[in-house]
C-alpha cells in the first residue's frame, strides 16, 4: 500500500511535548475498493497499521530502532467497527492515539472520519512487543512518556469461539507472496479480506450492513506458503470464522462479525 498522505498534525503540546496522537488523511485508491465502489473493510486495517508506524517514526521509533534493539510489535487482537460506506476517491481524516499500555501489550485506536466529519469507522488494536527470541517483552518506560496512555485493565483481547460445526462453509487456501507484510508474514488486513470472503459465499448482504462489527484473534502468523482452511458460519444471529494450519490443525485467526452494534464506546 502506497497510500498518499498528508500530516495534519505534528506539532508538539503546549508544554512542549510530542502529541499523545498522528493524524493524517488517506485517499481511497482505486484498487483498495470492490466492484461495488467502496473501501473494503480490510482498508481500515491496512491504514490503522500504517498510521501506527507513521506515529511511531514520527517519535524517533523507527524499524531501525526496533530492529538494533531485537524488538518487535505484533498484532494479536482488533474490534473494527464500520459506521458509514466509504466510495471510492473520498479523503478519510484518520487519526490514531496509544489509549492504554500494560506490561508486554498496548491498545490503540484509530478513527476514520468522511471529509463532513462523519464517523466512518473506527478500530481498537492490541499490540504485543516481542524480543528476538519472539517471547513477549515488558513496553519500556519512554513508550508511556512519550505515547501517552492509561494504565490498562485486563488482557489482550481474545475471542471464544465454538468447534467448526460439519455443515461450515470451508475452503482451502495458502499465503501467497502478495499477502505478506514487511515482517514476512501474512499482513492482518489479509485476514479479513479472507474472512469476508468466506462470509460473502454464505450471505453477501452481511457485508453491506451498517452499522456492522469485526472482532478479530491473531493466534499464530501464517508465514509465506502456509496451507490453511477457512471456515465460517452463522449462529447467534451473528458470523463466525475459524482459519487454522491444514497441516496441524492449529488455530491462526479467529473472527466474529455482528450487525446489531450498539453506539461506539469513547477511546478509552
Amino acid at each position: 500500500m502506497d497510500p498518499a498522505t498528508t500530516d495534519i498534525d505534528s506539532a508538539t503540546d503546549d508544554r512542549g511535548r510530542p502529541p499523545s496522537f498522528h493524524e493524517t488523511s488517506y485517499r481511497v485508491r482505486f484498487d483498495e475498493s470492490g466492484p461495488d465502489g467502496l473501501m473494503r473493510t480490510s482498508g481500515f486495517m491496512r491504514y490503522a497499521q500504517d498510521l501506527a508506524w507513521q506515529h511511531s517514526t514520527a517519535l524517533g521509533f523507527g524499524r531501525e530502532w526496533y530492529a538494533s534493539r531485537g524488538l518487535t510489535w505484533l498484532v494479536r487482537a482488533a474490534e473494527l467497527v464500520v459506521l458509514a460506506p466509504v466510495p471510492m476517491s473520498t479523503k478519510l481524516l484518520a487519526r490514531t492515539e496509544v489509549v492504554g499500555i500494560r506490561r508486554v501489550w498496548a491498545r490503540r485506536r484509530g478513527t476514520f472520519r468522511l471529509p463532513d466529519g462523519t464517523l466512518a469507522g473506527w478500530v481498537n488494536t492490541d499490540w504485543v512487543l516481542i524480543d528476538g527470541r519472539g517471547a513477549l517483552t515488558r513496553v519500556p518506560p519512554v513508550f508511556t512518556e512519550m505515547f501517552g496512555g492509561d494504565e490498562l485493565d485486563g488482557s489482550v483481547g481474545r475471542l471464544a469461539l465454538p468447534e467448526t460445526p460439519a455443515d461450515a462453509d470451508a475452503s482451502d487456501l495458502a499465503v501467497r507472496p502478495h499477502d505478506l507484510d514487511p515482517m514476512g508474514h501474512a499482513n492482518n488486513a489479509a485476514y479479513v479480506d479472507w474472512f469476508e470472503e468466506a462470509v460473502g459465499r454464505i450471505d453477501p448482504m452481511a457485508l453491506r450492513s451498517i452499522p456492522r462489527r469485526y472482532r478479530l484473534e491473531y493466534a499464530l502468523a501464517a508465514d509465506a506458503g502456509a496451507p490453511l482452511v477457512a471456515a465460517a458460519w452463522t449462529d447467534d444471529g451473528g458470523w463466525s470464522f475459524r482459519l487454522t494450519h491444514r497441516t496441524t490443525g492449529a488455530d491462526l485467526f479467529r473472527a466474529r462479525l455482528d450487525i446489531d452494534v450498539a453506539d461506539p464506546p469513547s477511546s478509552k
